[in-house]
């Protein structure tokens, strides 16, 4: 039977938010990050109730069927309590929470997960992303209409289109079993990690050889290390002999704390003390409802960005290649003013052009040859016109012609 040998909870503001709006849990069988949205205090209070009712799940079960019903229902009452509490604080309207949550039961691992918070395995070496994130820019890549690197920083990066929250009263929960096995390391974290850190290097840290403690607070500081826009929070859970005694279940990031909802008196709310907020002006993920109109309707803007975008890059392509062939021309035109004097067939010649080529392109061409022959010309005359001796003008080559004739008599 697989048993938890080490597991960890970190969890970070970040390096622009002023609050935490993640939360994180590390109990006996089950682990679970929170992502909160909603503005002001409205995402703290959303992943802490969830965070907090969630963790009540945290049992021993005989089967992953009780195990799975009894994860889900959970997610499924915690997204009742958050309506309840936005029903007594209408200024919390529209908070909403991402749930990424695990619990070990015998070899198997029960997962529900519903946002944008992620699940991944290290087996063997292997990194696995196990939970697919409800988003907007999912969706396009899921249509293959983007790349998973063109997602990582598009504008609509931030809408979510599944969350806990007073939206939906029977919200829609991916919920699996999968198998584990001594050596596993999983990992459940916020977006604060994924949105900054790169797959390439979560799997490099992933796969050293320390403890989940140590492994948790390095993936947090390479996300503090890319500049941290959101808060970030990391659970690491190995799979493997436990140390005696066990580890106490921890909790991080918001729900580990009182939390505000508003200017006004403390309340209690399911077991949760809530307590003013001080507002921060970050711009906060959102949400926007899973349904087909509104998907479609953002495919379409998406579409019409995509043609805006490709058209002012056709634009200035095109004003570039205008601007080159402009230059060209107008130096080819200059260079056909320039006459020089030089030797053709052994005799003195007059050259329209310069003497250069550009590529396979002559920048010169014979004009007038002459009935003088180089080789009587005096050595000084001889070595000029074959180094060729520049002219400003025909009248101008055809003075210098004269000349050399009349040093001949």
């Amino acid at each position: 039977m697989a048993t938890v040998k080490a597991s960890a909870a970190v969890s970070h503001v970040g390096r622009i938010r002023s609050n935490n709006q993640d939360s994180g849990y590390a109990g006996r069988t089950l682990f679970l990050v929170a992502d909160g949205m909603g503005g002001h205090a409205g995402g703290d209070v959303a992943s802490a109730i969830a965070t907090r009712r969630i963790a009540e799940a945290d049992s021993d079960y005989d089967s992953t069927t009780e195990a799975a019903a009894a994860l889900e229902g959970a997610l499924v009452a915690a997204n009742r309590q958050l309506a309840a509490t936005v029903a007594d604080h209408s200024e919390l309207t529209g908070m909403g929470t991402t749930v990424s949550a695990m619990i070990l039961q015998g070899d198997r691992v029960v997962i529900s997960h519903i946002g944008d918070s992620r699940i991944y395995l290290l087996r063997s070496g292997e990194l696995s992303q196990i939970s697919t994130d409800h988003t907007f820019v999912q969706r396009l890549v899921d249509a293959g209409r983007i790349t998973a690197e063109e997602a990582m920083v598009h504008p609509r990066r931030s809408v979510l289109m599944r969350v806990l929250g007073d939206v939906e009263a029977s919200p829609e929960i991916d919920s699996m079993v999968l198998d584990t096995r001594a050596g596993d390391r999983w990992m459940l974290c916020s977006d604060g990690l994924s949105g900054v850190v790169a797959f390439d290097e979560i799997l490099e840290l992933m796969s050293a050889d320390a403890g989940a403690k140590q492994v948790a607070d390095r993936l947090v500081k390479a996300s503090l290390d890319g500049g941290a826009p959101d808060n970030v929070t990391v659970v690491v859970v190995d799979i493997g002999e436990p140390p005696a005694p066990a580890t106490p279940p921890l909790i991080v990031g918001s729900a580990a704390a009182p939390l505000a909802i508003g200017q006004l008196e403390p309340v209690r709310a399911r077991g949760i003390r809530l307590t003013p907020f001080r507002p921060h002006p970050v711009q906060e993920t959102h949400f926007e409802p899973d349904s087909a109109d509104y998907f479609d309707e953002l495919i379409e803007e998406d579409a019409r960005r995509r043609r805006r975008r490709r058209f002012v890059w056709t634009f200035w392509i095109v004003l570039l290649i205008a601007a080159i062939v402009a230059v060209f021309v107008l130096g080819y035109q200059w260079t056909q003013t320039r006459y020089y004097v030089g030797e053709s067939n052994g005799r003195v010649a007059i050259f329209q052009g310069i003497q250069q080529n550009l590529g396979p392109m002559s920048l010169h061409e014979l004009h007038t040859e002459t009935d003088v022959d180089v080789a009587d010309l005096r050595t000084y005359d001889q070595q000029r016109v074959e180094q060729t001796i520049s002219a400003g003008s025909f009248s101008e080559a055809y003075r210098i012609v004269q000349r050399l004739e009349d040093s001949l008599e």
